[in-house]
């Protein structure tokens, strides 16, 4: 546990120095372009590991003969302006206001959702689904998700919490778009937040979380989701060891 702490002290520590400094060598630039490039790719961007970090280091993309989809290139600068204002607000308590603001860093700079009229930074007022899956309706998101923040404001914050309340949290889907980046995200800033090695989920491992969050919905079983957590605590760990 000790070893744990020291890590995130030191992630903490390096994250706010590095940001500052604009410093796209260290462990903040290597979270940056990790998260946003495994959980953008987990919703379909066409960005390549090395496309992402040129992205994120220098603004640009590499000279290619292949097209890039602006949507992709929007969504992945959204979303390291989403992990920025997640590292500014640490110090507050997670709301649904908060949780809004993450959408609208995401989702702000995206031309195709603001021209099919998605609302952005707000929930959505269009029901989607989930594959075959049904989420809640727009009418009663702002209920479910008042419910959802209730009960996890009055837990006892450990990983079994956190796999719960992003397991609820996708189930409600309360946004148009963007429901899983922005839940991988809070899922991210809870474990950091609350002493708990960042869970990252890796693209690589994309069915075995689906598969986890359908077991969530299906039968109430955490038990993959908390298997896939611990493999990819273990792994976000063992990559950042290299930077300490």
């Amino acid at each position: 546990m000790n070893k744990e702490k020291e890590f995130l002290d030191f992630l903490l520590k390096r994250f706010k120095i590095e940001r500052e400094k604009f410093d796209r060598s260290g462990v903040y630039a290597y979270t940056q372009r990790l998260l946003a490039y495994n959980s953008n790719k987990i919703e379909g961007s066409t960005l390549t590991e090395e496309q992402t970090a040129s992205l994120f280091d220098n603004g640009t993309l590499p000279q290619s003969d292949d097209y890039y989809r602006a949507k992709d290139v929007e969504e992945m600068n959204g979303h390291f302006l989403m992990f920025n204002k997640m590292l500014d607000t640490l110090g507050e308590p997670l709301t649904q206001e908060l949780i809004k603001k993450f959408h609208y860093e995401l989702k702000s700079g995206v031309f195709e959702d603001r021209a099919n009229g998605y609302a952005i930074g707000d929930y959505k007022q269009r029901p989607n689904m989930i594959g075959m899956f049904q989420t809640v309706r727009p009418e009663s998101v702002a209920q479910e998700m008042y419910l959802l923040m209730d009960w996890y404001c009055n837990q006892d914050i450990n990983i079994s919490v956190l796999a719960e309340f992003h397991a609820r949290y996708e189930s409600i889907h309360p946004f148009q778009d963007g429901n899983g980046r922005t839940g991988r995200l809070i899922l991210f800033r809870e474990c950091l937040k609350n002493g708990i090695v960042p869970v990252v989920i890796e693209d690589a491992n994309r069915n075995e979380y689906l598969e986890a969050l359908n077991e969530y919905r299906g039968e109430k079983s955490l038990k993959k989701l908390l298997s896939l957590f611990d493999k990819e605590q273990h792994f976000f760990l063992e990559k950042c060891k290299y930077f300490m």
